[in-house]
């Protein structure tokens, strides 16, 4: 007999939950023959709006969706959770300084990381969507001294799969036709994606990024700038931030740690960083190369770093440690 599952999205009357949540409960991301109970947490002032979506969801008769949830309270949503997604956080504002928007979402991260560590399984997957994400991340992990850290990770996997599309239609072919590519760092302005490493499938054979591309001037410059003003741009035209695009995203990384990696395939994911083999600070959530195998990842070794990227992924690193070491002084606030 199958057991249900016990997922959490947070913020979930927000426009990226929306995006999401149909998407889990048919099976996109756990599996087609795994039934689901859908927890939805969000502040009280939003729980008549959960409430449409709620209905909404029932009203899609999915069959492995069980159960939905809606709550403001955290003992109910993190109860004996398998999964949670924490996409809510506090937005940056107008006039806001960063150092007032770490501030806010340590108070946030810290409480729904406690919530974890009180109510939800130890085995349970955390992903941090709600920026800044991989300091919330760090945070949120501190907080649950009880879960492994490496159960705790954040996505990078939208700048990840930006910069994908990015090369395939630079070289006329399709986003799955570009394997292996890597964001280093911090999900901001910073990030390195980096494509020293990328394979691109061209008329059936792989080739370097570089030899598929042939505009070396191009990815060392306008495509990392591309990718790292994505986010702006779509708010600039949108109006809004992403929302289709992170919830693709947030399936896709959920449904590797789910379902593990191909053989000789890598992802982008914000992981705790002690331990890395390549000289990044310790105690940092820093988007790597990693695999899966068995829910567990573990970062790529032994690829070989220039000096290029190296300068790149020092400069984000010094971001996240600036970050961190602000964010952590609010911890005992």
């Amino acid at each position: 007999m199958l057991t249900y599952n016990y997922f959490l999205v947070t913020g979930a009357a927000g426009q990226i939950a929306y995006s999401l949540l149909y998407s889990i409960a048919k099976g996109d991301v756990f599996g087609k023959d795994q039934p689901l109970v859908l927890l939805l947490l969000d502040i009280t002032p939003m729980l008549p709006v959960l409430e449409g979506v709620v209905m909404e969801l029932q009203d899609c008769a999915l069959p492995l969706l069980r159960e939905v949830i809606p709550t403001d309270k955290v003992d109910v949503a993190f109860k004996d959770l398998d999964a949670a997604i924490l996409v809510g956080s506090m937005p940056r504002r107008e006039g806001m300084e960063r150092k007032d928007l770490l501030k806010a979402n340590v108070a946030i991260f810290k409480s729904q990381g406690e919530a974890l560590d009180k109510y939800a399984k130890k085995t349970v997957k955390v992903l941090v969507v709600g920026n800044p994400a991989n300091t919330n991340c760090l945070i949120a992990a501190k907080s649950a001294p009880s879960i492994p850290k490496e159960n705790f990770s954040c996505l990078t996997r939208l700048d990840h799969n930006r910069a994908c599309f990015q090369v395939a239609l630079r070289c006329g072919i399709s986003a799955n036709s570009v394997k292996n590519m890597i964001i280093w760092g911090n999900h901001s302005s910073t990030q390195y994606p980096d494509i020293h490493h990328c394979k691109v499938n061209v008329q059936g054979k792989d080739v370097t990024a570089f030899d598929a591309v042939k505009d070396d001037a191009w990815l060392k410059g306008e495509f990392i700038s591309t990718v790292q003003q994505r986010g702006a741009a779509v708010i600039k035209a949108r109006k809004l931030s992403s929302a289709m695009s992170a919830a693709k995203a947030i399936c896709d990384h959920m449904r590797d740690i789910w379902t593990g990696t191909t053989e000789g395939e890598f992802f982008s994911m914000g992981v705790y960083s002690t331990g890395n083999p390549y000289g990044v600070p310790e105690d940092l959530i820093y988007s790597f190369p990693v695999s899966i195998k068995d829910k567990t990842w573990k970062i790529v070794d032994g690829l070989a770093i220039n000096d290029f990227s190296r300068a790149k992924m020092d400069a984000t690193a010094a971001e996240l440690v600036e970050e961190r070491d602000t964010a952590v002084s609010f911890l005992g606030v």
